[in-house]
């Protein structure tokens, strides 16, 4: 028996996709044109949903506009695609720069010591709360479909993460070990990025995949939607198990 909130959902997703929207959704999302016409159309009700349930809010002088909320939202919305989904539950707003933002960050040390840096940054994404992204970032990352850098996927994913698969019928994040349980499982091939990187071998994922297995995930995440082919080839056994959390196979996309 659906509850209530899946009943408003169902009404709202049922609405019509508004005309404007739909034409910043070919302009914006390159992506977009590249998924099957049922793909289109489930996405366009996952996006009414997000739409209605989650605040954007410019930061630093930006005024928010319909171009930024659906660009943002189709690219959330993407990893969502064929699963059972509870719209990233733990999060409510999206803080939008105009462009890369300046976060104080704080890091303690042995003995003591505390070191506090100002980090230029592209966006973030909160446990709890919120995503912050930079407008600059997100338009030139969703126009390039074949650099297999995408902020709002990187970020996204972090939701999903945090969220530990709870809500998502995510068949690898089944509980709340989240996602450190499923890179356990694929020990070795973070292992051999991070070799690659400190050895200064070529890379299809982002040196920054290196830093823990949350950014690994989040950037495989990236080149799975942006340069499938790339990642299918380089990291078989990764690319099988983004396909089957994500229940997507974008190396089969036209």
């Amino acid at each position: 028996m659906f509850g209530f909130k899946d009943r408003r959902r169902n009404k709202i997703a049922s609405r019509l996709f508004p005309d404007a929207w739909l034409v910043l959704l070919r302009k914006n999302v390159p992506l977009y044109a590249r998924l099957s016409e049922a793909d289109q159309e489930e996405l366009r009700r996952h996006i009414l949903v997000f739409m209605a349930e989650k605040r954007f809010e410019g930061c630093g002088g930006l005024r928010m506009t319909d171009q930024i909320r659906i660009t943002i939202a189709a690219h959330a919305c993407m990893l969502l695609l064929h699963r059972k989904t509870d719209y990233y539950p733990g999060l409510k707003t999206i803080l939008v720069y105009p462009r890369a933002y300046v976060a104080a960050n704080t890091r303690h040390f042995d003995g003591g010591i505390i070191l506090e840096t100002d980090d230029v940054r592209l966006g973030e994404s909160w446990h709890h709360g919120s995503v912050v992204l930079s407008w600059d970032d997100v338009r030139r990352s969703a126009a390039d479909v074949h650099d297999g850098q995408n902020v709002v996927f990187h970020e996204f994913a972090h939701q999903l993460d945090n969220s530990g698969g709870r809500g998502d019928s995510t068949p690898v994040l089944r509980d709340r070990s989240s996602f450190i349980a499923w890179a356990r499982a694929l020990g070795e091939d973070f292992e051999r990025f991070r070799r690659d990187i400190e050895e200064d071998r070529a890379e299809v994922l982002d040196e920054y995949g290196a830093t823990d297995p949350a950014e690994f995930f989040a950037v495989a995440t990236e080149c799975f939607f942006e340069t499938p082919k790339d990642l299918q080839q380089t990291y078989p056994r990764l690319y099988d198990e983004l396909k089957r959390f994500y229940q997507q196979d974008p190396a089969t996309f036209s």
